[in-house]
């Protein structure tokens, strides 16, 4: 199985329509259009019921005392961790695609709560609510990265193509639960990533 982004190259930069946060005009970092990209995938393996999607930044600090401080540079070589800034799961076997913007299209203050996607599929619980503070984020929200950071993230699409239809899931799961649920129901699973930086000496 394979999959591919219209919106992107395959470790390629990852254009700011895309993204929760764009270079500013006159400031360091402003809100974008935060439009989920195209996704489109082929060499689906016989037997599939169903796919599953996640996104994650695979590049964020373990420690945010000085993010986006100007005084400050987090260095590239610093310890790293997982956010997550998609999770999709039940979409049906008969889709093969997903268009730019048919899932998220702006910034919504607080999170999406009810996401639009593939008919019959299930949007969870990315990391902005734990990060921002304000509310339970559901569906996509791009990237973000510090614009002090001194390491370009990258941003991985991963899609799992699975033998059953539903998945055991809670209403507001997250990417542990998938991964929980899907276990020993996984036929194949396929990735590609971008890059993204607020970094001007990384533009």
């Amino acid at each position: 199985m394979k999959i591919r982004s219209d919106s992107f190259a395959h470790g390629q930069p990852i254009p700011a329509e895309f993204a929760f946060g764009r270079p500013g005009d006159g400031a360091p970092m402003a809100l974008s259009s935060n439009r989920n990209p195209h996704l489109a995938w082929t060499g689906v393996p016989a037997g599939t019921r169903s796919f599953a999607l996640i996104c994650v930044d695979s590049d964020v600090p373990t420690v945010f005392d000085h993010i986006n401080q100007a005084a400050h540079t987090l260095p590239a070589d610093m310890p790293r961790q997982e956010f997550i800034h998609w999770v999709m799961a039940d979409i049906p076997a008969n889709v093969t695609q997903i268009a730019a913007g048919s899932c998220a299209d702006g910034v919504v203050k607080g999170g999406r709560k009810d996401p639009p996607g593939p008919a019959g599929s299930r949007q969870g619980v990315n990391d902005y609510g734990g990060f921002m503070g304000d509310g339970t984020y559901f569906g996509y929200d791009g990237p973000c990265p510090p614009w002090n950071d001194a390491l370009v993230h990258r941003y991985h699409f991963r899609l799992f193509a699975l033998d059953v239809e539903r998945l055991d899931l809670p209403e507001a799961f997250d990417a542990a639960d998938l991964h929980r649920a899907m276990r020993g129901h996984v036929l194949d699973e396929a990735s590609t990533y971008g890059t993204y930086t607020l970094n001007p000496a990384l533009c």
